[in-house]
């Protein structure tokens, strides 16, 4: 295969699959490493993608572009029930307090608290709130601030001024990408405001965050992987960057 015929086969590749791996992509190929970032390099230049760490993925994956929360619900929902089953083991015990993040799998994660438990807990996500408004043994305290419809979370200096004073057992994170060497990132500026206060206020941090989050980079980092200190994932994930996530000193969970 020449070069050309195969950089087209690696774009079309980044494309389907949504970011590949330098490793995967050599022995598909049958070439070396090098060679492949090589490829990759001529096709970052040509606007085709965004190399990250371990890899590539499609140069528009790091725009502004982001999935609304009903449409989030609806993927990797197996997944995600998997995940939020897996996180119950990492709640405080009784009395404890814990933060739950806007998003689709921490909203898993809110319908399977054990009824027969006291926690107080935080959010800043309308839907969350609703849910666990009249959940026996749950104190809730919402976070409130200006909503925004894509997430249906509250953002702002109102919840970032609220999170400085409260310091709860565990908080409970989503993600829009995890990556080794860059870390946690979101596309929206004032979501990732809020996120970061929320990893000050946990004394511990533990990330839900489905295989497809792994490894994808966004506009707007909020957190680095020395602040976390458990990624729960789904057996979709590589086995490479969960390797990564563990030499940087993060405990994964595979659901």
């Amino acid at each position: 295969m020449y070069a050309e015929e195969r950089q087209q086969a690696i774009a079309t590749l980044v494309v389907e699959q949504g970011r590949i791996a330098v490793t995967a992509v050599a022995d598909q190929f049958g070439v070396t490493t090098e060679t492949v970032r090589r490829d990759l390099a001529t096709l970052e230049r040509a606007g085709v993608l965004r190399r990250v760490h371990g890899g590539a993925v499609p140069a528009a994956a790091l725009t502004l572009v982001e999935t609304a929360l009903a449409e989030r619900h609806a993927t990797h929902a197996e997944a995600k029930r998997k995940i939020a089953a897996a996180a119950l083991d990492l709640l405080p015990g009784r009395g404890g307090s814990l933060l739950l993040d806007g998003g689709s799998t921490t909203a898993a994660l809110a319908d399977v608290l054990p009824a027969d438990r006291t926690l107080f807990v935080a959010t800043n996500s309308v839907p969350i709130a609703a849910r666990l408004a009249n959940a026996p043994g749950v104190t809730l305290h919402v976070l409130g601030g200006r909503v925004r419809g894509l997430t249906q979370c509250a953002v702002g200096e109102t919840p970032v001024r609220a999170l400085a004073d409260l310091r709860v057992d565990v908080a409970f994170l989503g993600t829009n990408g995890i990556a080794p060497g860059h870390g946690l990132t979101t596309p929206d500026e004032a979501e990732a405001s809020v996120k970061r206060a929320m990893v000050r206020a946990g004394q511990r941090v533990v990330v839900l965050a489905d295989s497809s989050k792994l490894g994808r980079e966004h506009l707007v980092r909020f957190a680095s992987l020395d602040d976390v200190d458990v990624v729960i994932t789904d057996g979709g994930a590589e086995p490479a960057v969960l390797d990564h996530l563990e030499a940087s000193g993060v405990e994964v969970v595979v659901a």
